[in-house]
């Protein structure tokens, strides 16, 4: 018995190294395989924070859980007579709002329309998010300490990152990264994190004009930071990493390298020598949310092989006292920088990174077995369009950026082949968020942005008409305030409505 406890242990410890299967139970972290005695608890990891994350990862998916068996419940008995009275009352109970009467008055004749109430749960389970954010993430907020006045202090105005829009990354800034939500940072996901160079540019101006003009407070002498992550499977790197890159893990490093100079050659060539944004590359292991940092040099050039990996320096410092963890990290970053460090600000930024993603390694290995245990896509919806910022949280949707469908179609493509999957594979329709963002303060604003759901609304489902007219493509059009105002207000299709 004893031998075989050893050889189970070892084997364990193998598939942990090497990202293998280990059969018959869920993968360890490979950041922590303890041995007799032995707890992953790292002096550097905030354990309060981690509770009060994992109660709200169960709040929102309590919110989606429910969806499936309330609707095979209501299948059972929509032939009988008061059908309507109870199915309402089921979903208020079980869901917490009510259904769509039309989707169920004709229930007796035609039979329910399951795909059409399955994407209306979602889509009204994920408004309950929003609507409930402000006192949903109201206990973590308070604790996160990397805010903007930290990014000030780094020498940073404006974080812009651009992370693949795999939903698996959904969850980077306030799980992943521990980034209190602010001002300073701007998030626009895209396929393979494949930013637009273009609209960076733009948004890079915007920003530059806001400095200038003093509408950044202690933005006077920061700098603009750009983030690409891109992500990658160590349980499953040939079918679990980047959709976009075909699980290319080397194409998806070097694609977004490659992103960040063209951005950083565009601004020069605009505006000057010297004018180019700083950029940081950081790649995600999706299956246990651990980073790998490329670290920039003096110059502020990256190069791909020179990283950290913050999986090592778990393993590494676990068993420290929180100084002497901290003092190893830090050693680890100057043989990593060698003869030419990165800039100071740059430095702070990185440690600070670093030392926040070990409480989300942590939480993995915590509160998910140290793996998860669907490595793969698992989303609920697509949002198309612009992204909703209120819920950030893995795999709650995959994020397809876009103005038009013609230039987004690569993202909605990816999207649709994932959801057949996820979907359509089983019966069910493809829900899709048909989201944009208006100001306020710009008279006719949320008009535009109606009209601009409705144009895009109307391309997603005569690109993929073969879908839409099985009724396996569900569209749902909202709008929000930039000024806060409003935040997913659906937005009735009247055409459909009034049948014209």
């Amino acid at each position: 018995m004893v031998d075989t406890r050893k050889r189970l242990a070892a084997m364990r410890q193998a598939a942990a190294r090497h990202g293998q299967s280990d059969p018959g139970m869920p993968q360890a972290n490979p950041a922590c395989v303890p041995g007799p005695g032995q707890r992953c608890e790292h002096p550097l990891v905030d354990a309060e924070l981690n509770r009060r994350l994992a109660e709200y990862e169960a709040l929102v998916r309590g919110r989606f859980a429910a969806i499936t068996d309330t609707l095979k419940l209501l299948s059972s008995f929509q032939h009988e007579r008061d059908f309507v009275e109870r199915a309402q009352n089921l979903v208020r109970e079980c869901l917490g709002y009510e259904l769509p009467s039309d989707l169920l008055e004709d229930a007796w004749v035609t039979g329910l329309d399951l795909r059409a109430l399955h994407a209306y749960c979602i889509f009204r389970s994920y408004k309950d998010c929003v609507e409930k954010v402000d006192v949903d993430q109201a206990p973590w907020r308070e604790r996160m300490t990397l805010d903007e006045a930290f990014f000030q202090s780094c020498g940073y105005h404006t974080v812009d990152i651009s992370p693949c829009a795999d939903g698996r990354l959904q969850g980077l800034l306030p799980f992943v990264l521990r980034l209190a939500p602010n001002d300073a940072v701007n998030v626009k996901a895209y396929a393979g994190a494949m930013f637009d160079v273009e609209a960076d540019v733009a948004d890079w101006t915007h920003r530059e004009l806001d400095r200038l003009t003093g509408g950044i407070p202690g933005g006077e002498t920061g700098n603009y930071l750009k983030v690409a992550v891109y992500h990658y499977s160590t349980s499953n790197p040939c079918h679990q990493g980047c959709a976009a890159h075909g699980s290319n893990d080397v194409k998806a490093l070097d694609s977004a390298l490659a992103r960040l100079n063209e951005l950083r050659a565009a601004v020069e060539n605009t505006f000057g020598r010297g004018a180019a944004p700083e950029i940081l590359l950081i790649g995600m292991d999706t299956d246990v949310d651990a980073i790998r940092i490329h670290v920039p040099d003096a110059t502020g050039e990256i190069n791909p092989a020179r990283y950290l990996c913050n999986v090592t320096l778990y393993r590494e410092t676990l068993g420290m006292s929180a100084d002497m963890a901290r003092a190893h990290i830090d050693a680890m970053l100057a043989r990593a920088e060698g003869t030419s460090p990165s800039s100071p600000g740059m430095r702070r930024l990185i440690l600070a990174l670093l030392e926040a993603n070990l409480s989300q390694i942590e939480y993995v290995i915590q509160h998910h077995a140290g793996r998860y245990a669907v490595i793969g896509h698992d989303e609920a919806l697509i949002c198309a369009g612009e992204a909703t910022q209120y819920v950030q949280f893995r795999n709650k949707y995959y994020y397809a950026h876009l103005d038009t469908v013609e230039e987004g179609a690569a993202d909605m493509d990816v999207g649709i082949k994932i959801f057949t999957g996820l979907n359509v594979k089983h019966g069910l329709a493809i829900p899709v968020l048909v989201h944009f963002y208006y100001s306020s303060c710009v008279p006719g604003a949320r008009e535009r942005a109606v009209l601009r759901c409705r144009r895009v609304k109307e391309a997603i489902e005569s690109r993929y008409a073969h879908l839409h007219k099985a009724g396996l493509l569900q569209c749902q059009m909202a709008v929000s305030d930039l000024q806060g105002g409003e935040r997913v207000t659906f937005v009735e299709d009247e055409v459909d409505a009034h049948g014209h």
